[in-house]
């Protein structure tokens, strides 16, 4: 099981990387994995994988070009994310803006079909998934 949770997330990395695949098509493709959630740590340049049988697999990604802002801006997050869910923003894109908005990490909570954004000092954003 661990070499196929790796494969796609692999898949699912490159893909958030160029831009091929939004957001609900990769939450699919790990839900199809037994992935029940994940964590994006900007500050550590990290994500980390969780699958329900316990097993886990940890990616680096890029470190913030710009670094992180020291606010908190949850309105700004939820530009970014309305931006992503329009198909106007990508990935990268995303993750510069969330950065300027002052988010430090985020873990999205697959089977409970929401994604919490937390800032430098502990400030909380949640977002449940759109219908």
């Amino acid at each position: 099981m661990q070499v196929e949770i790796a494969n796609v997330v692999g898949r699912v990395v490159a893909a958030s990387e160029d831009g091929s695949l939004n957001f609900g098509q990769i939450v699919g493709m790990l839900m199809a994995a037994g992935i029940e959630a994940y964590h994006v740590d900007f500050r550590a340049a990290r994500i980390t994988y969780y699958a329900g049988s316990g097993e886990t697999c940890t990616v680096t990604m890029p470190p913030p070009v710009a670094g992180i802002a020291d606010n908190f801006d949850a309105v700004a997050i939820q530009d970014a994310i309305r931006g992503s869910q329009r198909g106007e923003v990508n990935y990268p894109e995303f993750r510069r803006r969330s950065q300027a908005a002052g988010c430090a990490s985020y873990t999205v909570w697959i089977s409970g079909r929401h994604v919490t954004y937390y800032g430098r000092r502990g400030e909380m954003h949640a977002e449940h998934f759109p219908q």
